[in-house]
């Protein structure tokens, strides 16, 4: 199991901007893809953003395309999301996830990651 932490989460208006950072407490985080989900209010954890280990291949959901950019700095145990022109509908408590990179695969579904964070509060007023 990984540790994570969250953070960067708080109260924005529409269009604005927030970044979210998550650091992870393991000696071989480079052997781990890492993922955002969110849950909104009364609905499921549903997918955000992936990065694979190396940071080499990203993935996105339809929703958060083109506005959100997921990253990550082996070096320092941390991957980020950079989220821009936020509306009311990204209002969620977004987690941070690992999962041990298994070949070439990078999970898109909560159950494909065994490790989350607490989650940090994003809340987008219109």
């Amino acid at each position: 199991q990984v540790q994570l932490v969250e953070s960067g989460g708080g109260l924005a208006q529409a269009g604005d901007s927030l970044r979210l950072s998550c650091v992870a407490s393991t000696r071989t985080f480079s052997n781990y893809n890492m993922g955002w989900f969110r849950q909104p209010p009364g609905k499921e954890r549903v997918f955000v953003a992936a990065i694979s280990w190396s940071g080499g291949r990203t993935y996105y959901s339809d929703s958060t395309k083109g506005r959100f950019t997921i990253s990550r700095d082996n070096a320092k145990n941390t991957v980020s999301l950079q989220m821009n022109s936020l509306k009311p509908d990204d209002t969620a408590i977004y987690y941070c996830a690992a999962q041990l990179k298994i070949g070439l695969l990078v999970g898109q579904s909560p159950t494909d990651f065994r490790s989350w964070g607490q989650g940090t509060q994003v809340t987008v007023s219109s």
